[in-house]
């Protein structure tokens, strides 16, 4: 039997017995100790016991239904990410219209994903690592001006596409990854 159950069971008994609510709150943290129920929860079970209620059970919770992580809905969220990895769970959540808790536990838990920056910002730099980059910038063109043959010989082994986009932080940046796509782009 699980422990609450087993304390309600108390409860009830000492309900029955005709024990005061503190009486009973003493006896249930005398037996259980630190894994006894709150003062709150004590007197409320025992007021209901009190009222005659016999089940020891909780009541049925007429809450929320748990239809928001069907399969739909997950895979409505990830739909969106595909269009655009660089929205917020705020901005998902609405456009599916699930909770905020619900949409961060489907794409963390459920597709697996997490926020990676994706851009490198310059703007967050130390003044070391400034500096360190404007010396190498200046030397690699002294280098190119000084001799000729130095740019032929540059071999890249990537293109990469330059957008206009200049994130304004690092935290604008940010898209969401699953662990099989590739890096993104920075």
């Amino acid at each position: 039997m699980d422990q609450r159950k087993e304390q309600r069971v108390s409860i009830r008994v000492c309900a029955n017995l005709g024990k005061s609510a503190t009486e009973t709150l003493e006896m249930i943290q005398q037996g259980f100790g630190d894994q006894s129920l709150s003062r709150t929860q004590v007197f409320q079970w025992h007021a209901r016991f009190k009222a005659g209620r016999i089940s020891v059970d909780d009541d049925e919770h007429t809450g929320r239904p748990t239809s928001c992580t069907i399969p739909e809905t997950v895979a409505r969220i990830q739909e969106i990410i595909r269009q655009d990895q660089c929205q917020t769970i705020c901005d998902i959540a609405e456009e599916v219209d699930v909770g905020y808790q619900t949409c961060q536990r489907v794409m963390t838990e459920e597709l697996g994903m997490q926020r990676v920056a994706a851009k490198f910002v310059p703007r967050i730099l130390t003044a070391d690592q400034m500096q360190q980059r404007v010396s190498v910038c200046t030397e690699l063109r002294q280098l190119a001006s000084d001799d000729e043959t130095f740019l032929p010989r540059v071999i890249t082994g990537d293109e990469s596409w330059v957008y206009g986009y200049d994130a304004e932080t690092k935290r604008q940046s940010f898209q969401w990854k699953s662990p099989t796509s590739p890096r993104p782009d920075g």
